[in-house]
């Protein structure tokens, strides 16, 4: 037995086992092992499905079994060392991956399965299999001959590293930036509940009082909450100005890392033939081209700017009325909205958290996926994890049999990245007799627990963790037994949020809602009044929230469509452009929101952020279809049935077709929005 938890033949990572000296060794390894493989699949000179396309399978199956823990430590639990043994582990796998997909014998191996006779005859999703495998060969540059073959390679390595680099970038410019307070009159307005946050990120750095970092829990406590507006105004600019040439603190900066992902990624997309990356992107999603990605954006700008424009000019009506605001400055939108929501509303979202202790949340959550799918999440003790408060469950289908698990890290540290994500631990793979269970990672950054108090939760929080159960269920729902379109696998990136925001809908719905919740003093459930107080506000600002999502995807296609290699990237330029053209909204001069924007420069979304609008249409249609009970034989069933258990087995669009009975339609969305006529 290996002494190399990574390469170890285990069910579940042995986390706290693995050590950054572990990482280059494990992959060394890893990568050997798959290159013999993949030189006895092309050596093989068959054209027998099991001996091609199931060999190929498992030999992706194990390099991702020994890679996957790595990448997820990077982003939870950064150190100086991990990130050393990533960066060089990362560069061997990335390098290898390029000329991996350019093996013209492997390709050919593929091709063969491909023009077998009897290929017809196959069961969908292996055919399914063998096209997306020959597609990613293409995309990987097989055809391609000389120096034009060396560069792509060269391109891929560089693009890696550059990504990983901004990434850690913005991580470090967050955990960089902090404001000491002692005088608690500073923090007037913020709760008791977040202030015992502060209060704990001071004693973490030996300090007394509260100290105000750019972590998600404290930005939101100040600008949402505290009724200082040069506090506000401080965290505001220290948030927007992270990884720029604007921070306090400028090595962090990422403007030049900007401009060669983008010359880099032109320049990729070129050498394939492509005009340029937002057409490669495309390539892969349920869009034809960026033109009709455009043209979707700009139809929602259309309805939804009007809407913005008056919700604008009603939060500065307001702000000159009840808060002696009469110059509306962007780090006082969010104060503003919360005292709209609390003043014409009735809704307090202190006061809602007090109903969300996230014990009972996630009870509540354990409920919802059981009632829904008929499965259950079952706790399980001593499972090895990076750190204490991660928790892990099994998933038990119907008849009891464990067939899938999920860990859930969920507040937020030092050393661990922003945001909330899903990912994939484990792909769900049936070889030679022996069932791999699917295995997530479901990560956020929750407040952690203060002042000897659970975690409370905001209505987002929960909206939240129900978005990325959606993607868990998503991956761990598969019934596809190879991993390459099990689960996520395989998506189209535009409607790979569609699962994620059809569960987002049932953080509105009474009965969930209110059955998850209880007070953190009383016990008692959320009350029938403030839920009702909270859904009459749910579009409250829905113009100007759907307006912000199409500014960042408009502006991240144009980035990438219109780059032009002899002006650059002019990334302030086109963001300028854009705001010009759709927004209502405009920020100071100095704010760089891109220079943070790690969905598109460190993430999978690049030419591909308008993904969250697309599957939201997708998700709201078939949600409004669940709802009106419009599904014979339960809508939840048909849901796990045709698109969580299909994966990518087939298009997406087919997926939706099985699902609802027609093609998606826009209205729902609309609906949704508050943007129908």
């Amino acid at each position: 037995m290996t002494s190399n938890p990574l390469l170890a033949d285990l069910d579940l990572p042995d986390f706290a086992a693995i050590q950054p000296s572990h990482v280059v060794p494990a992959m060394e390894d890893a990568i050997a092992a798959h290159r013999a493989a993949v030189e006895a699949i092309a050596a093989g000179g068959t054209d027998d499905f099991d001996e091609v396309i199931l060999a190929a399978e498992r030999a992706d199956f194990l390099l991702s079994r020994t890679w996957s823990p790595v990448g997820h430590l990077a982003s939870v639990a950064d150190t100086p060392e991990l990130r050393e043994a990533h960066a060089a582990a990362q560069a061997l796998l990335t390098a290898y991956l390029m000329e991996a997909g350019q093996n013209r014998a492997h390709h050919d191996a593929v091709a063969r399965v491909a023009a077998r006779p009897d290929f017809v005859d196959l069961p969908a999703a292996g055919k399914r299999a063998v096209d997306l495998a020959l597609r990613g060969f293409r995309l990987a540059g097989v055809a391609l001959e000389g120096e034009a073959r060396q560069r792509f390679l060269d391109i891929g390595v560089a693009l890696s590293d550059l990504s990983t680099k901004f990434g850690n970038a913005v991580l470090d410019a967050t955990e960089a930036w902090s404001e000491h307070i002692i005088d608690e009159a500073m923090l007037a307005g913020v709760s008791d509940s977040d202030k015992a946050i502060l209060a704990a990120y001071a004693q973490e750095k030996g300090l007394t009082g509260w100290l105000i970092t750019l972590r998600q829990p404290s930005v939101l406590a100040i600008l949402l909450h505290a009724k200082d507006r040069a506090l506000r105004e401080r965290v505001y600019r220290a948030h927007n100005t992270r990884a720029s040439d604007q921070a306090d603190d400028k090595s962090h900066d990422n403007s030049q890392r900007i401009d060669a992902i983008m010359a880099l990624r032109h320049e990729a997309a070129q050498i394939l033939g492509f005009a340029d990356a937002a057409a490669h992107s495309l390539e892969t999603k349920m869009a034809t081209d960026a033109d009709e990605a455009l043209e979707f954006l700009a139809d929602l700008a259309r309805r939804a700017k009007p809407v913005a424009t008056d919700e604008l000019a009603e939060a500065r009506a307001f702000a000159a009325e009840h808060l002696d605001l009469n110059d509306l400055q962007p780090w006082d939108l969010s104060y503003v909205a919360e005292a709209m929501r609390r003043t014409l509303h009735g809704v307090d979202q202190e006061a809602l958290k007090a109903y969300f202790p996230l014990p009972r949340v996630i009870a509540g959550t354990q409920a919802l996926i059981e009632r829904l799918f008929g499965i259950r999440l079952i706790a399980r003790e001593g499972v090895s994890v990076w750190h204490p408060d991660v928790l892990f469950y099994d998933v038990l289908n119907a008849d009891g049999a464990v067939v899938a698990g999920v860990y859930l890290d969920l507040f937020a540290r030092a050393g661990k990245r922003g945001g909330a994500w899903m990912d994939v631990c484990r792909s769900r793979f049936r070889d030679a007799g022996r069932f791999h269970r699917p295995i997530a990672y479901l990560t956020t950054n929750f407040a952690p627990p203060a002042g000897g108090r659970p975690s409370l939760l905001t209505h987002n929080d929960v909206e939240t963790l129900f978005h990325e159960f959606g993607h868990v269920l998503h991956h761990l729902l598969t019934e596809v037994d190879l991993p390459s379109i099990g689960g996520i696998n395989g998506v189209e990136w535009d409607a790979v949020e569609l699962p994620s925001q059809f569960m987002e809908n049932f953080a509105w719905d009474r009965d969930t809602l209110i059955g998850l919740s209880g007070h953190i003093d009383t016990g008692e459930p959320l009350p029938d009044a403030m839920f009702d107080r909270l859904l009459a506000a749910r579009q409250f600002q829905a113009g100007l929230a759907i307006l912000r999502q199409i500014e960042f995807a408009t502006f991240d296609l144009l980035l990438h469509r219109d780059y032009d290699p002899a002006r650059g990237a002019q990334v302030l330029a086109k963001l300028d452009q854009v705001r010009a053209a759709v927004a209502v909204v405009h920020p100071p001069a100095w704010n760089r929101f891109p220079h943070a924007f790690s969905h598109i420069f460190a993430g999978g979304y690049a030419a591909g952020y308008y993904s969250y609008l697309w599957a939201e249409l997708l998700s709201a249609d078939a949600f409004e279809i669940f709802a009106h009970g419009n599904i014979p034989g339960g809508g939840a069933t048909a849901f796990r049935r045709e698109i969580l258990a299909a994966g990518a087995s087939r298009p997406a669009s087919e997926n939706f077709q099985a699902f609802a009975g027609r093609a998606p339609e826009v209205d729902a969305l609309l609906r949704m929005r508050g943007l129908a006529a």
